[in-house]
This record gives C-alpha cells, structure tokens and sequence, in this order.
C-alpha cells in the first residue's frame, strides 16, 4: 500500500508541471517534463518492491517401511527361559539340518534374496563337523552339555521388523486323513501331483535385482505366459484330463486342510499308510478362509479354528466350494518315502524343533530361540530351541513363525488354536557374528568421521 501512495504522490507532481504550462517558455516546459521523469525514476527505485510468499508445499506422506530384518547383539542370559529348556528332540533336528548343510558348496550364501541374514554353508559346516563328532551330543544324553555347546558356537541376536520386535506365531500339523489309492462312492475327493504344464520362472536368472523371486504360471496355446489356474477352476475339475489323482480322500476339509499344512498321512482301507508331501503350488496367493468368515459375519473371531470352521461348512453345505474359492492358493503333492513330513529345507520335520519361516530373512538350517506363549489364550510359557527347516505361504516377515506340532489329534489341537505373539533370537556361528559386528563397526565410524 505505501508502494502505491508513492507512486501515486510522483506522478501527481508529474500532473502538476502540465496544469498551468502556458506561461512557460517551450525550452522550459522540457526541462521541466525532463525533471519531473528523473523524480518518478528515483521515488520508485526507493520503493520496497513486495516479495511473492512462496506457496506451501504439500506435507509429504511417509512412505511406510518394508519389512526389513533388525539385529541386536544379545547374550544367551538374555534369552528368555534358556536354562529349562531340556532340549529333547533337538539333536534330531540339527542332525537332520546339518546332513543338508555338510552337502551344499561352502561358499553358497544360505538365505534367499539380498535380505536374508549374510552367511554361508561354510559358516554352519564346521559347527555341523564338532557336532556329528561328540556321540554324547548326537544322542542327546546331556541337556547340560548341549547348552555348553550351543553357547561356545553360536552368538544370540535379538530380531526385529524394523524396530518391532514381536510378532506372529502360528502352529501346523502333519493331517492324517483317509483315503484310497481308487476312486469309490466314498473316497471321491482327489490329491493331484504336479501338472506338467505348470511353470516356475526364477527372476533371479534375468536380473540379480530379483535374486530369490520366483513367478509360476502356464504357457498357453499362442506361447504366452498366463497365471496358473486358481483354486475354484481347479476344484471344478479343471486338471481332470492330465490324470494326476495321486490318492482319493472321503473328506473334501481334510483335503483342503492337508493344502494348507503342505504334508500329511493318508491311512488307506487295509491300514497302510501313505506319506504325502509338498511338491508344488500354483502360483496364487493364500488367503484365510477363516479371516473370510470373520469379515462376512459368519462366526466370531474365537470360533475361527479349524474345528469351527468345519462346524460351520457341516451347516452350509452348499457354501463350501464359494468358501474354498476365496482361497486361490492351491497345492500339489508327492508320495514320500522315510521319515517326515519333509520340510523346505529337504529334511524331516522334528515335532516341537522344526519351525517354519520367511527364508526371505531367516536361513534355512539356523537356530532360533522362541518365546512365546502356549495356544489357546494361555498365559503360560513357550520358550524353546527351534531349527529353521521349512517355510509357508502365509509365513511373512522377518519375525514371523509356525510352530510344527507333529501329527494326530493333540497336534491338531494345539496347531488350530495356536495364534500367539512372541519375539525370537536368531542363534548365529561366531564365524558371522564377528562379519556383523565388524559390518557395525564400520558403518559407525563412516557416520561419524568428519570431511576434510
């Protein structure tokens, strides 16, 4: 507003040198005009010319982290519950990993994908070596001297999703059902083997950016690459003319639940027993049938076991194939010989030892101090020695785990009730506990060093 009366108050004075020019001589009138110029010129270079506030930005929105593995140096008196941890079962477990682990190149990275904890096989081999060497160990004699090993070896980490250090613990089972090797009036529902026309492209092959990532699908007629079929057209009946039954079940929950835990025992009519494990999956996510009755209202949140939701299928029999549809995820199998169920890591699975996790960010074959609670809303403790040994579709994240109960109806109970929150430390060979701390102690000094 000053700027103005300025402005204004020099060309008024302008104004004024042309109301009464008459009496003037012409070379005067020009002078003056010329004057009066050079004053409006000077009155506004004085003026305090308005600065433009500048437009505020919108406030930027923080993309949220990804899901990223956090170490933090512990010390086995940290761990929760360690000193009553009997360790029965334990040396089954290790020696079962360690077989796989003594078999691979030392020098291969043991994780899958850039965001797995760095180590190798060869990090692993020698603890493996001084393992199989103690027969005290290997048959599990002492409690005592397994803890002397396990602290002298191994180097405790406390792990957290970015800086949260809980998270989810589930539980699995190995289903018995029952079936046949034919197709009758009563065992009618099929397991199907691996189709051959199913595709699992490892991306890691095109680009090292997409190291451990795979895509699955099917080549059509015109040699595109497509999305495998999902579950809902597979249950129709959809693989029928490739011949893959492998075994015909009397119940079609047993079937779908077997899809779920991944490996199973098929009793047969003459009581021989079929051992069926994981051999394929068709690409699609997993989604929870139970979290879908939740959200439609069909049962509350604490009848969601699988108990319950068999109840609720056994009285909405005409929902049932709808409800397993909302589950596109669908799982292929393979007859097993031996011990099992077979775990990812190729091994056998030790009931209350194997635990499956994301190899996105826990090695297959490592250690792992649980410290949970029991399932079923318990307050008790469920602190424990685990391995590493297997991994499931719906087993995300860094502190993510399903606990492997074993098989038969106790495992069964445990497993369906199981949805615990609890935290665990990754128990690591000295060997890449000093790679890491010297990692730390680099990355610290670069932070803090001045610049010349």
């Amino acid at each position: 507003m000053f700027a103005g009366v300025v402005i204004g108050l020099a060309l008024g004075i302008l104004a004024t040198s042309f109301v009464a020019p008459h009496f003037l001589k012409p070379e005067e009138k020009i002078k003056i005009v010329i004057q009066e110029k050079e004053i409006i010129k000077e009155v506004i270079k004085e003026v305090p010319v308005p600065v433009k506030e500048p437009e505020a930005k919108p406030e930027e929105v923080k993309k949220p982290e990804g899901p990223a593995i956090k170490l933090t140096k512990a010390s086995f008196s940290d761990l929760p519950g360690w000193l009553n941890d009997d360790f029965a079962g334990i040396e089954q477990a290790l020696k079962r990993s360690c077989s796989a682990i003594q078999k691979r190149p030392a020098d291969k990275e043991m994780g899958r994908g850039h965001d797995a904890i760095p180590m190798t096989y060869g990090d692993w081999q020698p603890i493996c070596g001084r393992f199989s060497e103690s027969p005290e160990l290997v048959a599990g004699k002492s409690s005592q001297l397994m803890r002397e090993f396990l602290e002298k070896e191994l180097a405790p980490y406390l792990a957290a999703n970015n800086e949260e250090v809980f998270g989810k613990f589930t539980g699995y089972f190995e289903a018995e059902l029952k079936g046949s090797r034919v197709k009758t009036d009563v065992f009618k529902y099929p397991l199907y083997g691996k189709p051959n026309d199913l595709v699992s492209v490892n991306l890691g092959d095109f680009s090292e950016d997409l190291k451990g990532k795979h895509v699955i699908g099917r080549v059509d007629e015109g040699q595109k690459f497509k999305p495998y079929h999902q579950r809902g057209a597979i249950e129709a009946g959809g693989l029928d003319p490739q011949g893959l039954e492998l075994l015909w079940i009397n119940d079609p929950v047993d079937v779908f639940l077997l899809q779920v835990q991944g490996s199973g025992r098929v009793i047969l009519p003459d009581g021989g027993v079929v051992r069926v494990g994981y051999a394929a999956h068709n690409g699609h996510k997993y989604r929870s049938i139970g979290r879908y009755l939740i959200e439609q209202g069909e049962i509350e949140k604490h009848k969601a076991s699988w108990g319950g939701i068999r109840n609720w299928i056994e009285q909405n029999p005409d929902k049932q194939a709808d409800l397993f549809a909302q589950n596109p995820r669908f799982v292929f199998f393979r007859e097993l010989d031996g011990d099992g169920p077979i775990g990812s890591q190729g091994v056998a699975l030790t009931p209350k030892r194997s635990m499956a996790v994301d190899q996105r960010f826990i090695p297959l074959g490592n250690l792992i101090w649980l410290d949970t609670v029991q399932p079923g809303g318990s307050t008790d403790p469920l602190q424990t020695l685990m391995v590493a040994q297997d991994t499931g579709g719906a087993i995300k994240g860094p502190v993510r785990g399903d606990f492997f109960w074993g098989y038969g109806d106790k495992a069964l109970a445990k497993a369906g009730r199981m949805n615990s929150k609890g935290q665990y430390f990754v128990l690591i060979p000295n060997s890449v506990a000093e790679r890491l701390s010297s990692k730390i102690e680099e990355t610290a000094s670069e932070e803090t060093s001045v610049p010349n």
